[in-house]
């Protein structure tokens, strides 16, 4: 079961980090189209429905990267003293009342406009029109992965029930922990300290 949750992490982390790089086309995308507009006087009027798109690409495919790192905000002013029992109750009625209804609602909302909108050949109303719907499939496709993503935690919140601690998960970036990177370094306190007074006796000179 562990080695199965590990692999939907990391399903999730590939799909996040693949389109991740939405970033820089985006980048790409902005700066010629400034170049073009301010610098050669030819404004193109499909590109600002471009970086819409590619922005709401990148902000659709993040949800379920975010989920797996445990990174969405959450109020851990009272969270974080709960014992993981508690933790998990909590998470396992939030899933269930909000989670799972409203991303199942999007994905199959989302299945629906992208098939009207395929149906039609939708596209955007300027002078150069761009295709909408390949990108009214990213609704319904990051939907989905973020459901998956979802079953995921809810099963670690039933772990976390039957054996009092959480179960592990892919790790990613982190946020600097200094009391182990001191330890790693092997810095004590007391060096920190004799190093701030050496630099303040150096800094009244």
């Amino acid at each position: 079961m562990q080695n199965l949750l590990l692999a939907v992490d990391r399903f999730s982390t590939w799909i996040g980090k693949f389109f991740a790089w939405s970033v820089v086309g985006l980048t790409l995308l902005i700066s010629w189209e400034v170049f073009s507009r301010y610098a050669l006087n030819q404004p193109h009027g499909w590109v600002l429905d471009a970086q819409i798109m590619l922005y709401g690409t990148l902000f659709m495919f993040a949800g379920a990267y975010t989920l797996s790192k445990a990174g969405h905000v959450r109020g851990d002013v009272l969270y974080g003293f709960f014992k993981p029992r508690t933790q998990a109750t909590i998470d396992l009625v939030l899933y269930i009342l909000f989670f799972l209804p409203g991303i199942v609602a999007m994905t199959w909302a989302g299945w629906a406009y992208f098939n009207d909108s395929l149906a039609i050949r939708e596209q955007t109303f300027n002078a150069d029109p761009l295709p909408v719907y390949p990108f009214k499939f990213v609704i319904p496709f990051a939907g989905a992965v973020l459901l998956l993503q979802g079953l995921v935690e809810i099963v670690r919140c039933v772990i976390c029930l039957r054996e009092g601690e959480w179960p592990s998960r892919e790790q990613d970036v982190e946020e600097v922990d200094v009391d182990k990177l001191k330890e790693l370094m092997h810095v004590k306190d007391a060096d920190i300290e004799a190093l701030d007074k050496l630099v303040v006796k150096e800094g009244g000179k």
